[in-house]
């Protein structure tokens, strides 16, 4: 059974007259994104795949998170994941080939927590999804244990792992 590991990007900052794509990460996002990867390499099968949204945010939490990996996994940077809602998100995920075991999706809110509550909204009661249904803040990693192939994937068709959120 695949896995799915979500991360949003870490704190950004809000420098004036810069274009949203190219906001950097701020202080608390140079803190946080080093403890995502930690988090990520300790806690979750190594990815096979990472996708990442190709706003400078996002491609820098990945460059730090990636560091607490002996080896970074393969990644390919999506322009089709900047500003994505959850079925946007929902489609590139099918497009993962078969072999890929785990997949790393680096992205932006709200897109990535409706995606995670699109898959694996149904376990009423679940104290981790309920928090995440509250707020999926950044930095945060939800882990999806995905039924059948990529292809295949569906709402409903997941279960929420693990939903943390690493601090540095």
């Amino acid at each position: 059974m695949p896995d799915l590991v979500i991360l949003r990007h870490a704190k950004s900052a809000w420098p004036p007259g810069v274009p949203d794509r190219d906001r950097p990460l701020g202080p608390r996002g140079l803190r946080d994104a080093p403890a995502a990867g930690r988090l990520l390499a300790r806690s979750v099968p190594r990815p096979d795949l990472v996708l990442c949204s190709p706003a400078r945010r996002t491609h820098q939490t990945w460059e730090l998170a990636a560091a607490a990996f002996a080896t970074p996994p393969a990644l390919r940077l999506e322009p089709r994941l900047y500003a994505a809602a959850a079925e946007e998100i929902l489609d590139l995920v099918r497009e993962t080939p078969d072999e890929v075991g785990t997949l790393l999706v680096v992205g932006h809110n709200p897109g990535l927590q409706d995606l995670v509550l699109l898959l694996a909204g149904g376990d009423a009661g679940d104290d981790a999804l309920d928090r995440l249904e509250e707020k999926f803040p950044t930095s945060a990693v939800a882990v999806l244990g995905c039924s059948g192939t990529w292809a295949g994937l569906a709402p409903g068709g997941a279960r929420l792992a693990a939903f943390e959120v690493p601090r540095g």
